[in-house]
């Protein structure tokens, strides 16, 4: 299984949208170089809110180029020439996706024929070794051992 890097992005400050670049560069255990997320613990406003110390288990946010959402819990992702992420679990949707354009969040939500709820507003995942991500670096998926556990909001 893989894919390509399409974008790379990163943000100084705690913006909505972030822009695009040439290159990034990841660090273990921390994320995104120079990315307001980057951090060993929590470092989205509302989870700081709760709880400063939890760790931060969405240094990374993937949102194309692979079946994102049915990878399991524990996937690693092979970035480039070195770094590699571990996926977490899934990015939870929120309201300020509506500054961006009205309905955007309900856009990224849907019900299952079981009525569970289906979140797809990609996937959060650590820095597990660092280095650097560019546009058009390949993507290799390795699964972790079965049984598979599902993903689930982080």
């Amino acid at each position: 299984m893989g894919g390509v890097v399409t974008a790379v992005s990163r943000s100084a400050g705690h913006t909505l949208i972030k822009p695009n670049g040439d290159i990034i560069r990841l660090l273990a255990g921390r994320g995104v170089e120079g990315d307001a997320h980057s951090g060993a613990t929590v470092k989205h406003r509302s989870r700081v809110a709760r709880d400063p110390s939890q760790p931060n288990l969405r240094q990374v946010h993937l949102t194309r180029g692979v079946d994102l959402l049915g990878l399991p819990i524990g996937a690693r992702l092979r970035l480039g020439d070195m770094a590699i992420v571990e996926v977490t679990g899934l990015r939870n949707p929120c309201a300020q996706l509506d500054r961006i354009q009205p309905g955007l969040m309900g856009a990224t939500l849907e019900r299952a024929q079981d009525g569970s709820l289906v979140r797809k507003a990609g996937i959060m995942a650590v820095v597990l070794a660092g280095g650097d991500v560019r546009p058009g670096d390949p993507i290799r998926v390795e699964l972790p051992p079965e049984p598979h556990r599902p993903l689930a909001p982080v």
